[in-house]
């Protein structure tokens, strides 16, 4: 009894696991998706993202981070850690779009295709310096870490092969 219990749990456990790849340009033309359906996918992050600003003296405006102190200096800290679910707020054009990983639609990272990484959409910066990045998040300027660079969208295959399309042929009509 004991073992039976034991494998319908491990079953159950299998069988509920997520099925995380990585999204690309090339699975978004397979499935033909368009902007309203990709709002219906939840997007996990591959890596952890951090986000760092230095806050001056007169800075109060926290949302979402935590203060901590670094060499002397004030700076609010943002962690997205890997798998976290993020949504669809907004593609400003065919290979780029604005998932938010928290709190509102204004929260959001910027993701594009990246034809040199097999067309995965990975975190885009404003610029690069070495591996750390400028983002704007949140209408502030931020720095990220340097394994944020290779940070990639990932779907969860299972639930997207489970989609199904209702689709009827019409049959046309004829004169009387």
């Amino acid at each position: 009894m004991r073992n039976i219990l034991l494998l319908s749990v491990l079953v159950f456990g299998l069988s509920s696991c997520k099925n995380l790849v990585y999204y690309t340009d090339s699975m978004k033309a397979q499935y033909g998706w368009n902007e309203d359906q990709l709002r219906k996918i939840q997007f996990y992050v591959s890596n952890d993202i951090v986000l760092r600003r230095e806050l001056s003296q007169g800075s109060t405006e926290i949302i979402s981070g935590k203060i901590k102190t670094v060499n002397g200096k004030r700076v609010e800290e943002i962690l997205i850690r890997e798998r976290t679910p993020g949504i669809l707020t907004q593609m400003p054009r065919e290979n780029k779009m604005l998932v938010s990983f928290e709190i509102s639609d204004s929260h959001y990272l910027s993701f594009g295709v990246n034809p040199s990484m097999g067309d995965k959409y990975v975190l885009l910066a404003e610029s690069w310096n070495g591996n750390v990045g400028t983002v704007n998040y949140h209408g502030n300027k931020y720095y990220t870490q340097s394994d944020s660079k290779y940070s990639t969208l990932l779907v969860d295959l299972r639930k997207i092969q489970k989609l199904k399309m209702k689709q009827r042929v019409a049959k046309g009509r004829k004169v009387n």
